[in-house]
């Protein structure tokens, strides 16, 4: 409504600018001269009316673009549409043309053959990797630009941060320290005692633990309780569970399904543990060479391939002979990987860490 009164005034100011411009160059000219200004003068103002009509109409388009979007906030939780990515001197994407929509409440199992995309994927939704604003959307934010979604806890990501780098050790190792699990759980504020309490009870953690001397089960299970302390609304799980023992994991998994039931949280699960998924999971989308493919994501239901079986693991392991063999294929095709040398922009490899 604003905005239409302020083109309104802004019409009406300028028809009077016009008409008063005219009156006054009118007095000072000769028939001719008047009338070659007369119509240039006519054809000024029609190209300015024109060009005013087509930004008011884009402003129009705009605003209904924004109402679209804050309509589709209230249902839409996670959308990813066209991402495409690579990596920084990889020739090759690892993602393709990715397109995914999950709506609030719903427990998406993320599955594909090592190497597939998907740790890559759940690392752009979780805003550790830069891709185009628009190409990722979680609760209507980009991830990446917008960091007070994880700062403020309503995105979470589970994974294997809990590692580092280390040449001597040959690759990753744990992350360790001479303190009890308690100070660590403790020591994150604003966090509700209660949901605290139940967190510690259902992953078994004794609060007395030395974090240097745990096993990786015990680690896992400290790290998991520090990313559900605060109440999410989008999760994303990279493995999680593969150092907890069945009960732990059962356990967990329908705290999981709570969680979306009650709250209207979504969970995006990648997993190669399938026992109990198929009851589990409402949407299920399989990454291979970077695309989706068997239902594109969507809901359970939906999926031709899955429909009256009572195990997902038979099925699973049939698509992932079928990319095993494409990959094959395809890699013949290819022939072999061109390698990309990255100190090749440098003057040599010394200044390459100087970056000269």
């Amino acid at each position: 409504m604003m905005m239409r009164r302020y083109f309104c005034v802004e019409k009406h100011a300028k028809e009077k600018k016009k008409k008063k411009f005219v009156a006054h160059r009118s007095r000072f000219m000769s028939d001719d001269a008047l009338f070659l200004f007369l119509t240039t003068s006519i054809i000024y103002f029609k190209e300015e009316e024109e060009a005013r009509s087509d930004k008011e109409e884009v402003i129009k388009d705009k605003t209904s673009i924004n109402i679209m979007t804050q309509k589709q906030q209230t249902t839409i939780s996670l959308q990813v549409k066209n991402l495409s990515y690579a990596y920084p001197m990889e020739p090759s994407e690892i993602i393709k043309d990715f397109t995914l929509e999950l709506p609030k409440g719903s427990r998406c199992l993320l599955s594909g053959a090592n190497g597939a995309g998907k740790s890559t994927l759940l690392q752009i939704l979780a805003g550790k990797t830069m891709v185009a604003e628009d190409k990722v959307r979680v609760l209507g934010r980009p991830p990446f630009h917008d960091f007070n979604l994880s700062c403020s806890g309503e995105l979470s990501y589970l994974g294997s941060q809990w590692r580092r780098n280390v040449g001597s050790a040959g690759g990753d190792v744990p992350l360790a320290g001479d303190f009890p699990a308690r100070q660590m759980i403790f020591g994150v504020e604003n966090v509700d005692p209660e949901r605290r309490e139940r967190l510690i009870k259902l992953l078994d953690i004794d609060l007395d633990w030395s974090m240097m001397a745990l096993s990786d089960g015990q680690r896992r299970r400290v790290q998991i309780c520090l990313g559900l302390l605060k109440p999410y609304e989008v999760l994303l799980c990279d493995e999680i569970t593969v150092d907890l023992d069945i009960l732990g994991r059962l356990d967990l998994l329908k705290f999981f399904e709570e969680e979306c039931e009650e709250r209207g949280a979504t969970i995006i699960y990648a997993t190669h543990i399938f026992d109990g998924m198929h009851d589990w999971m409402t949407h299920l989308a399989f990454i291979s060479n970077g695309e989706l493919k068997y239902g594109q994501g969507g809901r359970k239901e939906d999926i031709e391939e899955i429909k009256g079986i009572d195990h997902l693991l038979s099925t699973i392991e049939d698509w992932l002979r079928v990319d095993r063999d494409e990959t094959k294929a395809r890699k013949l095709l290819e022939g072999p990987k061109k390698r990309v040398d990255p100190y090749a922009h440098f003057g040599s490899r010394q200044m390459s860490y100087y970056g000269c």
